[in-house]
């Protein structure tokens, strides 16, 4: 069982986040926990989207696939780890979550702006930890 930590003693998430973040998040064992590689926005086939929001779809696309083969949804989402290159891009990584990945169960989340990823084309890296 999922508990999500948000105690009185913390400050509070702010309501903009609140369907996509939480403080922190509890798994009661026995159970079963997946780490998801770092995706990228490079499709099966096909170039990878030159745009941020192509990018980050996409790899939100193999986030949910691996996800849906681990029995696993949204729902189960522990904690998720954004890299993005641009900080210019956090205004559309927040409303692409709002959109997409918006759930009663929020998962703890970190977001961070870096030098680089493994390739220079590449905008977004999504890193995910679940469990049931």
């Amino acid at each position: 069982m999922l508990t999500r930590l948000s105690p009185s003693t913390v400050r509070p998430v702010p309501p903009q986040f609140a369907g996509i973040y939480t403080h922190g998040t509890q798994l009661e064992a026995p159970s079963r926990l997946i780490a998801l590689s770092g995706q990228i926005g490079i499709p099966l086939e096909g170039p990878t989207p030159p745009d941020f929001a192509g990018q980050c779809h996409q790899a939100m696309d193999h986030v949910e696939a691996l996800l849906n083969a681990s029995d696993m949804g949204l729902a189960d989402i522990l904690r998720v780890t954004y890299y993005l290159t641009r900080s210019d891009d956090l205004p559309e990584l927040s409303a692409i979550r709002q959109s997409r990945w918006r759930t009663d169960t929020p998962p703890a989340v970190t977001t961070l702006v870096v030098a680089g990823l493994a390739s220079p084309e590449l905008l977004v890296e999504i890193e995910v930890l679940a469990g049931v």
